[in-house]
């Protein structure tokens, strides 16, 4: 019996290697993804990408790994971290940004932590 001050932590989700799914994927948890996506994902919490996962879509989450092929928009509100591995080919948004040596990105990136840009200085002509 549980006790009801007891935490379910949110589901660890996998789409495995040798699966492909074609839509759209909602989950409150983390999500690894050692298949192929076709559609978009979001989570409130961490997203996943081993290195024989592939994604062609969108992408949407609190934190993300990245090792594998990814196709898409990338928005992470708190920290991407794109492996050596990894192949994006995409426009990012994200809080904070990762890169390890020898990852693949090509793209833009805007880095939207919440703070407000310095006003650029004034200068007279």
């Amino acid at each position: 019996m549980a006790k009801p001050n007891d935490f379910e932590a949110p589901a660890i989700n996998i789409l495995a290697n040798g699966t492909t799914l074609k839509g759209d994927i909602i989950s409150d948890g983390d999500f690894r993804i050692d298949g192929t996506l076709l559609g978009s994902i979001q989570s409130k919490a961490k997203v996943i990408i081993g290195t024989t996962g592939v994604v062609e879509g969108e992408i949407k989450c609190a934190n993300g790994d990245f090792s594998g092929v990814i196709k898409a928009n990338v928005i992470v509100t708190e920290v991407l971290t794109l492996k050596a591995t990894s192949k994006l080919a995409g426009n990012i948004q994200i809080g904070k940004l990762s890169i390890e040596p020898g990852a693949q990105f090509s793209g833009s990136c805007k880095m939207d932590n919440n703070e407000q840009p310095l006003p650029l200085p004034i200068t007279e002509e």
